[in-house]
């Protein structure tokens, strides 16, 4: 069995929901920027939020980011608090510029029952 390494983690948290200091959701991990590849030593230096990061997903992900908006916001590791079923941050939405398209979509859907 080999040992757990910070790439594992990295790959463990694709597609996990991002959760704020405030409790509340505010996107999801599109991807994760590495540094330390080329000395072999690769390790997660940043969360990659937004439609352009879609691009790197295959035709499917190319074409959702075509006709989405938004740009890529980038957290860094060092703000993850912890990372659970979701992963929780140590600063809030808007510090971090993210879940914009969460508050314009709340409005949207808060009257459906269970969202």
């Amino acid at each position: 069995m080999r040992s757990p390494t910070e790439l594992d983690l990295g790959v463990g948290v694709l597609d996990h929901q991002l959760v704020d200091s405030e409790g509340r959701r505010c996107g999801n991990v599109d991807d994760l920027e590495l540094k330390g590849i080329d000395e072999g030593f690769p390790r997660v230096v940043a969360i990659l939020v937004g439609p352009p990061v879609w691009r790197g997903r295959g035709r499917l992900g190319r074409l959702a980011a075509a006709f989405a908006r938004g740009q890529t916001v980038r957290v860094p590791w060092e703000e993850v608090e912890t990372i659970d079923s979701a992963v929780r941050l140590k600063k809030t939405a808007r510090e971090l510029r993210l879940g914009r398209g969460d508050d314009r979509a709340r409005r949207w859907v808060e009257w459906i029952p269970g969202s």
